[in-house]
């Protein structure tokens, strides 16, 4: 069975992307997030700010955890 990228619902900070792919890679999200600003500096924002918008767009959000409440 093929993995299929989702948006993280429960490792998220803006929209998920970074949780989704820690997730996807089994990587630490934060290292993600981290290498995600690097690039974003790096090339003065616009085009890490437009690839995560453009993700934020086209990946849909996973299945709601559901959570269970004691009695």
């Amino acid at each position: 069975m093929a993995k299929r990228f989702y948006r993280s619902t429960t490792d998220k900070k803006i929209a998920g992307i970074c949780g989704a792919l820690g997730e996807y890679f089994d990587i630490d999200s934060n290292i993600i997030r981290l290498i995600a600003l690097i690039i974003a500096i790096c090339t003065v924002a616009a085009p890490g700010v437009v690839v995560y918008m453009l993700a934020w767009i086209i990946f849909p959000e996973g299945p709601k955890a559901v959570v269970d409440t004691p009695r």
